[in-house]
């Protein structure tokens, strides 16, 4: 791997199945500090899975992931929560708490990790609100959002406490050609700016590789491809090639395996 700066995440030889079905097949990622990492590949392919493993919702069947140069799955209850404060995790659309306000999605984290005076609170929270461009919108409900100004303050509740680590599930899915490049963007300053380090799971090709340092491409559990965006649009690998340039056709076919085509169609006759 070309990135050299210091690893925050490390995952090493990692397994995971439900029950005997393999998900996860030997997985050997690295994670450097202040950098944007995204991994991709195709529906099904583990990234959510993986996602989960880092966050410390799931244990490996084998093989650890390190965070902080701490193995997750050997961490006590205390050990996993106290950890998990010191990430932030963007949900696929954003997923809001419907019944609160945007200022109240915001001090959410705050009131409930910290012992930080409601003033205080209130300027963390608009200016969380103002690096992403919706200082006005504090006193808004969820439901008087556009698709991009909700995903736009989930990212601002993702950072409410300066995490080290960000992960975002999906941080385009659905959004406008405008709302998804200004989500982008701020995706890539905020990290810049907190000296964070974020890992994006996504299907959006044009838009990540714009912006992220390094790419993991997955596909049936196991690491099909790394690099550069500059390697990956370069890939010799048919499917990588596929799938950075969304053709049809390819190692991923369009028709699902069958029988003979002619008899199929002579035995409903």
């Amino acid at each position: 791997m070309i990135l050299t700066a210091p690893a925050l995440v490390e995952i090493r030889d990692l397994n995971f199945a439900y029950d005997k079905r393999p998900i996860l097949q030997g997985i050997n990622m690295t994670f450097p500090k202040g950098k944007l990492i995204a991994i991709m590949g195709l529906s099904g392919c583990g990234k959510t899975t993986l996602l989960r493993h880092i966050g410390g919702a799931l244990k490996p069947t084998s093989g650890h992931i390190k965070v902080g140069g701490e193995i997750l799955h050997e961490l006590d209850q205390d050990g996993l929560y106290a950890m998990r404060r010191k990430m932030g995790m963007l949900f696929q659309f954003g997923a809001l708490f419907t019944d609160m306000s945007v200022y109240d999605n915001v001090a959410f984290q705050m009131r409930e990790h910290t012992d930080l005076p409601e003033e205080l609170i209130h300027d963390l929270v608009m200016m969380k609100l103002n690096a992403v461009g919706l200082r006005g919108t504090h006193n808004l409900m969820p439901s008087e959002l556009s698709g991009g100004m909700a995903r736009r303050v989930a990212l601002a509740r993702t950072v409410a406490l300066d995490p080290m680590l960000i992960m975002y599930d999906e941080p385009f899915a659905g959004l406008d050609p405008i709302s998804l490049t200004v989500v982008g963007d701020l995706i890539r300053r905020l990290n810049d700016a907190l000296g964070a380090t974020s890992i994006i799971v996504t299907h959006d090709i044009q838009e990540s590789l714009k912006i992220v340092d390094y790419v993991y491409f997955m596909a049936n559990g196991v690491i099909e491809a790394e690099g550069t965006p500059g390697e990956i649009r370069a890939s010799g690998k048919q499917f990588v090639h596929q799938f950075v340039h969304g053709e049809m056709d390819g190692p991923v076919p369009f028709h699902y395996p069958g029988g003979d085509y002619r008899q199929d169609l002579s035995l409903r006759a």
